[in-house]
């Protein structure tokens, strides 16, 4: 839901944004008053970025990259109880830990006109925290439709010249809408969520991130299974670049990325008292990667409603 990697082509190749943080029922804003708690774990795997390409990392500059990235991400979600013309009103925050390891075949600073032979950094800690002062959903029958607001605030270390960082070094706002289907009389699930990233500069590194307009959605079937239910299905993404990025650390131009991946899902809900207890894992590999990296996101959510 709410992670904070450095590596996309807005500045490095990754923005705040992971494709799968929203795929699928358990992401669509609160209908109900009370407490949702979760956590989220990504495990980003052999993202590469290869060839004669530079990729642009924390101000320098990288070819041959190869990423990987894990990250656990505890979120508290509060819906207040009010009505909130016809729907629920809820406000949230998630702070993330970051585990990621980098290797790159050369490095070039532009700067001080300097090459350099292969590198290797590991970082770990507490990344950029991402804070939901709004979230707003709506119910009819089995549709759920809503909205939030989301922000990336700047708290983890960023620093010039690294091959990874903790935190982007830039905030980041992101309105999104959320639509979802889940029928109760044969169980078929689809659900999608879009939205529009804007990123602030960073200015340590005197660049701008373009905007990112990105897409997610499911479609899945549930079954009641061992007194739950049970849900198999796919996820797929889709993420585009819509301004470039600039500023005198955008050395390579615009860079506009796009990538998009599909893959399995499979979740699980049991309830517990009046509380709901999800289980949710999915693969969602990039089958399309442009001036970004190219891996395997693995997701696996534990979600408690109550």
């Amino acid at each position: 839901m709410l992670l904070a990697f450095t590596a996309r082509a807005e500045q490095g190749g990754m923005g705040h944004y992971i494709p799968g943080q929203y795929t699928d029922f358990c992401g669509m804003p609160p209908t109900q008053s009370g407490w949702v708690f979760a956590n989220y774990y990504l495990n980003y795997n052999n993202a590469t970025f290869n060839g004669s390409k530079e990729l642009p990392l924390g101000g320098i500059f990288a070819a041959g990259v190869t990423a990987n990235m894990q990250g656990d991400v505890p979120i508290a979600i509060y819906s207040f109880p009010l009505d909130f013309f016809g729907g629920t009103l809820s406000s949230g925050i998630s702070i993330p830990y970051l585990w990621a390891d980098v290797k790159v075949d050369a490095t070039y600073d532009r700067n001080q006109v300097k090459l350099s032979g292969s590198k290797q950094q590991t970082i770990s800690g507490v990344g950029d925290i991402q804070w939901m002062p709004v979230m707003a959903g709506w119910t009819n029958g089995d549709f759920k439709f809503g909205g939030m607001f989301n922000v990336w605030v700047p708290s983890g270390s960023y620093q010039t010249g690294q091959l990874v960082n903790r935190g982007m070094g830039y905030w980041t706002f992101e309105p999104m809408l959320a639509f979802g289907w889940l029928s109760s009389k044969i169980g078929t699930e689809f659900s999608v969520f879009g939205a529009v990233d804007c990123n602030t500069e960073n200015e340590k590194a005197d660049y701008q991130s373009g905007d990112i307009f990105h897409l997610d959605g499911t479609l899945a079937q549930h079954v009641p299974l061992f007194g739950g239910i049970a849900g198999a299905g796919v996820s797929a993404f889709y993420l585009k670049q819509i301004t470039g990025d600039s500023g005198s650390g955008a050395k390579l131009g615009d860079f506009m990325e796009k990538t998009y991946g599909i893959g399995p899902t499979l979740s699980y809900v049991y309830k517990i008292g009046k509380s709901d207890l999800i289980l949710d894992g999915s693969w969602l590999p990039q089958t399309y990667s442009d001036k970004t990296t190219k891996g395997n996101y693995w997701w696996v959510k534990l979600t408690l409603a109550f």
